[in-house]
């Protein structure tokens, strides 16, 4: 059997999604849970980007210890300067360079000849190694290159101490054949391209990306660039979750290959990157996405109850997704039920923490015939962002009406002292903003917002999606709640307390 590495850049690429920004404290809980998920390597972030990046893949570095760490740079000697010296302090550090190749980056991009970017390759590579055994290069826009200049830079890469050679489709602009012609040209071509892993790395801007990564394996290459729900630049990346299943559902295609991938942390994965961004998984998405294991047509539920394989061919808690349970929680549950199917959707907590939920499990079973795992999830996702509050909602009363301006009083809970205040508004949730933006001494700019039910039902929990602008930031921000003003005010105090952290 034939070991898939698998490369997570959800840290690095799948932040430089417009709007998905992660502070460092984020990032670390995230690289923890890809840790147990079984992600053979992390690649944290672009260290020279600022700061803040630096400070996250350097924290990034000291407490991940199974998973490699690894920083992006440019091909220039302060970017590798700086992530070789983020990644130091990890137990298996990896710094990745980049350098265009493509005539059309060559020509815009860089105004320089193929010989000129080839010493520039050689060189960065050079210097890298000096300061990291495990250097990955990646030709940018590899896939628009030219073949035979494309062998040259990977031969003299690989002279000068890569270990990796990464396959990038840059722009999305490939398809599965021309991918598999790409990576079996590079392994008859490039005469040392045994001393390497060959790596791709693919974005979805046609919806390709997965079906180009699984092509790409099949040519030859070991390692696959992916992120979680597949965000990232543009129309995203490859997703993680996709190509794992797929590896492992269709064996009969892609033979005896095997990723360290833990699928049963899938799904927690996927809802806390997506919690974390503010980016909601659409309900349609593949393997994670809500509609992914349920039936509505009649002759799908019958055959499905007659036998799972007739309409789903891979079973939900392969994932760590459990759909039907047999025990129906209500206002009448008590604390072990509640535990129990905390236990079966994958938390553990303490009793000290379950008795805290319990209190608002309880609040929403008064409100709801039926509490689903959805609305448990939201529950404990809820309690998390609590325990980062600045500013907190203790009350808002709305006045509204289709003849009449709307009008909010919100009261806030800020180190212990309670404050209230008034405002009108183009809409209830609007008004909320503006007297929340009273209390605060803040001037927000609302950017984006969606509301989704998380379960079904008219009793069903809302969550509230949203990005505001405060000066030059852009921070996201979630909430739940049965009420959709209440969930509205807890996303966006989530968003600015983010922005106080």
């Amino acid at each position: 059997m034939e070991k898939i590495i698998i490369f997570d850049t959800t840290l690095r690429d799948g932040e430089q999604a417009p709007g998905a920004s992660l502070n460092p404290k984020q990032k670390l809980e995230v690289a923890f849970q890809l840790e147990k998920l079984g992600v053979d390597v992390i690649e944290a972030g672009f260290p020279v980007a600022s700061p803040g990046d630096f400070e996250a893949v350097n924290d990034i570095s000291k407490k991940i210890k199974k998973s490699a760490v690894c920083g992006l740079a440019r091909c220039i000697k302060q970017d590798i300067l700086l992530a070789a010296k983020a990644v130091k302090p990890a137990k298996h550090p990896r710094v990745h360079i980049f350098l265009a190749t493509s005539k059309i980056h060559l020509k815009y991009k860089f105004r320089k000849a193929e010989d000129e970017i080839l010493e520039i390759a050689k060189d960065a590579t050079r210097l890298a190694r000096k300061h990291c055994a495990d250097i990955e290069f990646s030709p940018e826009d590899a896939t628009r290159s030219e073949r035979q200049f494309i062998y040259r830079v990977i031969e003299s890469v690989i002279n000068e101490g890569a270990t990796t050679i990464n396959i990038p489709d840059t722009v999305g602009y490939s398809y599965p054949q021309e991918v598999y012609s790409l990576i079996t040209d590079i392994r008859n071509n490039v005469p040392n391209i045994e001393k390497a892993v060959i790596a791709i790395h693919c974005h979805d801007d046609l919806g390709l990306s997965t079906a180009n990564s699984l092509s790409a394996i099949l040519a030859g290459a070991r390692q696959v660039h992916c992120t979680i729900n597949g965000i990232g630049e543009r129309a995203g990346n490859a997703s993680l979750e996709e190509i794992v299943m797929a590896l492992k559902t269709r064996r009969d295609a892609f033979g005896d290959f095997f990723t360290k991938i833990n699928t049963k942390e899938i799904y927690r994965t996927s809802r806390m990157v997506s919690s974390f961004t503010g980016f909601l998984v659409p309900p349609n998405k593949a393997v994670v996405g809500k509609n992914a294991f349920r039936h509505e047509s009649g002759i799908h539920q019958d055959a499905v109850l007659k036998k799972k394989d007739t309409y789903e061919i891979m079973d939900p808690a392969d994932i760590g997704f459990i759909g039907s349970q047999q025990i129906v929680l209500g206002k009448h549950s008590g604390r072990h039920a509640l535990s129990s199917r905390l236990k079966d959707i994958g938390f553990k907590f303490k009793e000290s923490q379950v008795n805290k939920i319990f209190q608002d499990f309880k609040k929403l079973a008064d409100k709801k015939k039926e509490v689903f795992d959805d609305d448990l999830i939201a529950l404990v996702e809820e309690e998390s962002r609590k325990k980062r509050k600045v500013y907190e909602l203790v009350s808002a009363r709305v006045t509204t009406g289709t003849d009449i301006v709307p009008d909010a009083t919100v009261r806030i809970k800020y180190r212990n002292n309670i404050s209230e205040s008034r405002s009108t508004g183009d809409g209830p949730v609007d008004a909320c903003f503006k007297a929340a933006d009273k209390l605060i001494g803040i001037k927000s700019e609302l950017q984006d917002y969606h509301l989704e039910a998380v379960t079904r039902g008219k009793d069903a929990i809302g969550e509230v999606s949203l990005k505001i602008k405060i000066k030059e930031s852009i921070i996201s921000g979630c909430g739940s709640s049965t009420d959709i003003i209440e969930a509205s005010i807890l996303a966006y105090l989530d968003a600015v307390n983010k922005y106080a952290i």
